[in-house]
């Protein structure tokens, strides 16, 4: 009898080929290269760049914003949330050529569970530790037993070229997924690279997709002359109401500013009236 097929039906998905998704099945991340065309890179970095200047000059005065807002140093920012902030970052939630990958990883009704937008300066961050985690509520899922199941999948999009290391770059242990044990606590402190962790090298435009339970943090900053600009949007799976982002939307964003064909990738519950759908999506 021949073997059974242990890849998922959507493996053949456009988009993820076989090849893709072994090394991401092995590996616990996936790195596409020059994924986005310049012109949109750019156009995301303004975009990014105004919803940075917003947040900073407003979140002083509103309350609601010091929540969903972090700043460090004299520049460096994490805005979360962002789905509201322009047209061109709410496009990125289901950016057409993305899609079949998540189908392929999460399933065809997948569902949004987080995004931010990450500007960082290494003049504000040279002295910054290590924050080597996992992602995922309730300590990563950790209460699921090991290896821990992909619950959730991030995919980050690099806006500034980052071929060179020490520019924060994404840093991951690559098949730390499948980890059965916790790592020691004296290697989770380490300032240089955690043994057998890689640095993402890859120009702007690139996207990278990696496993919730994946061992991952930014590297050192090189020089205090260096940025790095990011986005991250995560999916979940559609039976799951993991992260509290959605909350933090008003009624008017679900009713009137979320393009209608974006509905399904939340639950039905957040709009007025109820969408009683059958299963899920």
């Amino acid at each position: 009898m021949a073997a059974p097929d242990t890849l998922a039906p959507s493996a053949t998905a456009p988009g993820l080929t076989q090849a893709e998704l072994f090394f991401f099945d092995n590996n616990g991340y996936l790195v596409l290269e020059n994924f986005l065309e310049a012109d949109h890179v750019a156009r995301l970095t303004e975009a990014v760049d105004r919803a940075v200047a917003r947040r900073r000059r407003d979140m002083d005065t509103q309350q609601f914003l010091k929540r969903i807002t972090q700043k460090t140093g004299a520049k460096s920012t994490r805005i979360l949330y962002i789905l509201d902030e322009d047209p061109l970052l709410q496009e990125m939630l289901d950016w057409p050529a993305m899609i079949p990958y998540v189908k392929a990883l999460m399933g065809p009704l997948f569902h949004h569970l987080a995004c931010d937008a990450i500007v960082e300066y290494g003049g504000d961050l040279m002295a910054r530790s290590p924050d080597w985690h996992i992602d995922g509520n309730f300590g990563g899922y950790r209460s699921l037993g090991y290896p821990i199941p992909l619950m959730q999948l991030k995919v980050g999009y690099y806006l500034t070229d980052m071929t060179e290391p020490g520019n924060a770059n994404l840093t991951v242990v690559p098949g730390s997924h499948k980890a059965a044990f916790m790592p020691a606590p004296e290697d989770l402190k380490r300032p240089d690279l955690f043994p057998g962790a890689v640095q993402v090298c890859a120009p702007a435009g690139t996207a990278i997709l990696f496993h919730n339970a994946i061992w991952h943090t930014a590297s050192a900053f090189a020089s205090p002359e260096h940025r790095r600009t990011m986005l991250y949007y995560a999916y979940e799976h559609p039976y799951m109401l993991g992260c509290e982002e959605c909350w933090y939307y008003d009624k008017d964003f679900f009713n009137r500013r979320l393009k209608p064909e974006r509905h399904k990738y939340f639950h039905g519950l957040f709009f007025e009236p109820h969408e009683h759908r059958q299963g899920w999506g």
